[in-house]
C-alpha cells in the first residue's frame, strides 16, 4: 500500500472555495433556511462542489487535515469553515496573516508530525515555494481542491517518499 502523509494542509481561498474571504465577500456569514451560506449582503457563497468528498476521502484514508491561511479575515474564514460543515475534518487550523512558514512550523509543533510527512495543498505559487523549501509535499491547486487533485497529491507523496 502506498504511504500516506500524517497531515494534509490546505489553504483556504481560491482552495477550498472560489474567492478571497477578506475581499470578495462581506461576512459575517449565516445558513439560510434553504441551507445556503450567503454574506451581509445575502450573496450566495458556495465551496468548490468536490471539496467535502476530498476531506471525507482523507479522513476515511486516516489521515488528520489542517488548515493554513494567511487571511486577515481571520473570524469569517472559521466562520465558513462551520458554516459548511468542514470544522469536524480539520484538526488544527491555522489562520491569520504572515508567511506560510510559520503556519508551518506551528503545525509541525502541535501535531509533532515531520514536515516530510506532511502534503499542503495551495493555490498560490509563493506559497508553495515557501513551504516547499521546509521539505513538505507541496501541490499547486489549479481551479479548486477535486478528487482528481487530491489522488495525483497523494502520488506524488508516496513517489517523494520512496525518493530518487
Amino acid at each position: 500500500m502506498a504511504q500516506l502523509p500524517k497531515l494534509a494542509v490546505f489553504d483556504l481561498d481560491y482552495t477550498l472555495w472560489p474567492f478571497w474571504v477578506d475581499t470578495h465577500v462581506d461576512p459575517p456569514f449565516h445558513k439560510g433556511s434553504d441551507g445556503a451560506v450567503r454574506d451581509r449582503r445575502g450573496q450566495t457563497v458556495r465551496l468548490y462542489p468536490e471539496v467535502p468528498e476530498v476531506l471525507e476521502r482523507l479522513q476515511g484514508l486516516g489521515v488528520p487535515v489542517a488548515a493554513a491561511s494567511r487571511t486577515s479575515e481571520t473570524e469569517g474564514a472559521n466562520q465558513l469553515l462551520e458554516l459548511f460543515d468542514l470544522v469536524r475534518y480539520f484538526v488544527h487550523r491555522e489562520i491569520y496573516p504572515g508567511s506560510k512558514v510559520t503556519h508551518f512550523k506551528r503545525l509541525q509543533q502541535k501535531t509533532g508530525v515531520l514536515f516530510s510527512q506532511m502534503i499542503f495543498f495551495d493555490d498560490e505559487k509563493r506559497n508553495i515555494v515557501d513551504v516547499g523549501k521546509l521539505g513538505v509535499t507541496c501541490i499547486h491547486v489549479r481551479n479548486g481542491m477535486s478528487l482528481h487533485t487530491l489522488t495525483q497529491g497523494l502520488e506524488t507523496f508516496t513517489k517523494a517518499q520512496a525518493g530518487p
